[in-house]
């Protein structure tokens, strides 16, 4: 084959065969995700050295190896053909006029609805659904675009991004932030469950846990709506409570805020590269409210 040809981009399936081959480490892994037989995949790969001039794979008994030509080609055609899949999504799929968003109720309701006006404003043309999960292993069974997940961002199959991080500090309604004597001596609501509650707080932060727990609950919107209640002083999750702050009906009390390590995260399919809607969508959740 002459340079001239030699030197024209090779045609979209072979790239995409080789793609596959090279990220599944096998022709016969690549051949079932893509639909097509061994002999196919391993026929376009080696139209495709045969195009390049260079070997991309050494073949083994067990597998295939990618050579050093291959691989310092792979991560170029992966970012090609994940900039063609989002600019295809983004133009012509019906998924980027309907998202569908799987979150916890009390993360529904405290981080999403309060930033999502301005989002829907800006996409007039768009239906959100939201579905509500109740539990954190339940998620991988809700069929869903993207899940807005509390914990490390490390879910298997699946890229995230950071929303906000969780930082927890003592807060309450006005009425019992403003009282003369030690909070702590007054009621607190508890939060039940993993989370890091008082005594983690309390060691953290390096000051006095309270004395005294008057509710707990199992859900932070319960432990919200009480403290707006004016029940008892809450640990707060800065980022759910954003809202509530923002509007006057919860304030902070003067003690130290701890950041722990997690955070809300909104996450997607690995294999499904996010559209410019997504990217959007997740740019005005990880806003501050103000």
């Amino acid at each position: 084959m002459d340079e001239e040809a030699r030197q024209g981009l090779p045609p979209l399936e072979w790239l995409r065969v080789f793609e596959a081959a090279g990220r599944c480490g096998s022709f016969t892994a690549a051949a079932q995700s893509l639909g097509l037989t061994q002999a196919a995949v391993s026929q376009r790969i080696r139209n495709l050295e045969l195009r390049l001039g260079r070997a991309l794979f050494v073949r083994k008994p067990r597998g295939v190896e990618l050579t050093l030509d291959g691989e310092a080609y792979l991560p170029h055609v992966q970012a090609a053909l994940g900039a063609l899949t989002r600019s295809t999504a983004d133009l012509f799929s019906p998924a980027v006029r309907e998202i569908t968003i799987a979150a916890m109720p009390s993360h529904i309701e405290l981080l999403v609805l309060p930033r999502l006006g301005p989002f829907l404003a800006g996409h007039r043309d768009l239906r959100v659904t939201l579905v509500s999960v109740y539990r954190q292993r339940d998620f991988d069974a809700v069929e869903a675009d993207l899940h807005l997940r509390y914990g490390d961002g490390q879910w298997a199959g699946r890229h995230a991004q950071l929303l906000h991080r969780e930082v927890l500090a003592p807060a309450a309604a006005p009425s019992l932030a403003g009282a003369r004597h030690s909070w702590r001596d007054g009621p607190v609501v508890d939060l039940s469950g993993p989370r890091s509650g008082w005594r983690a707080w309390s060691a953290a932060s390096g000051t006095p846990a309270p004395s005294r727990s008057a509710l707990q609950f199992d859900s932070f919107d319960l432990v919200l709506g009480a403290a707006l209640q004016g029940l008892g002083v809450i640990l707060a999750s800065l980022p759910l409570s954003a809202a509530a702050m923002a509007e006057g009906r919860l304030v902070r009390l003067p003690e130290p805020e701890v950041e722990i390590d997690a955070g809300y995260w909104l996450s997607w399919a690995e294999d499904t590269p996010p559209s410019a809607t997504h990217k959007s969508l997740a740019e005005i959740l990880g806003r501050a409210l103000t």
